[in-house]
């Protein structure tokens, strides 16, 4: 265990990469405990994929932007150190997450149903409902910040998504993202 706690440490030496890949591997500690080395490792590749699609939008529209940081059971996010100063930044950004995201499970499927593998297949489905999840319209999501190019009033229809999401599967992420849409639903309901 000791080994394992300097060798995170050591990670710090490589800067912010240092940060993505000690947040990466205690999240693939905890999901290989849980569900094992292959379906962990294969999750959190496709993680890494639609976080990495926002960061290469990001960095492409010239904003400064963090590498991704993983949180167990949360997923992972990159943080905008510069905000979009338009809708249509904003949009771009955040459609290019589920792109990439969606593209690299799509890939993972075919290769799941070409040799047959049910744990391809499997990464491929959650990659599919991670990214399907995050089109729901609601801010922080990226279906939120997608649609404010229209109004932010759309994230209301998002509310009834998250909601009966809520009753079908409890869930304390959901509870927490519910949450975090609370400040961003106050200034919809404000905007003009």
């Amino acid at each position: 265990m000791g080994s394992a706690i300097a060798v995170l440490f050591s990670l710090f030496k490589f800067g912010k990469v240092g940060g993505t890949l000690i947040t990466m591997l205690i999240a693939l500690a905890i999901y290989t405990s849980m569900f094992g080395w292959q379906y962990a490792a294969g999750f959190i590749a496709l993680l890494l994929i639609h976080e990495m699609g926002h960061f290469l939008a990001a960095k492409q529209r010239s904003l400064a932007v963090s590498t991704p940081t993983f949180i167990p059971f949360v997923g992972a996010w990159i943080e905008l150190k510069d905000q979009p100063m338009d809708a249509e930044t904003e949009a771009y950004v955040a459609s290019a997450g589920p792109l990439f995201g969606t593209v690299a499970a799509t890939l993972v499927y075919f290769w799941g149903r070409e040799i047959q593998s049910s744990l391809l297949l499997a990464v491929a489905y959650a990659g599919f409902f991670l990214n399907f999840f995050n089109l729901i319209p609601l801010s922080p999501l990226d279906g939120g910040r997608m649609t404010a190019i229209l109004s932010p009033r759309i994230w209301f229809l998002g509310v009834p998504v998250m909601l009966a999401l809520m009753l079908y599967r409890p869930s304390p992420l959901l509870v927490l993202i519910c949450v975090a849409a609370i400040p961003a639903l106050k200034k919809a309901w404000h905007f003009d």
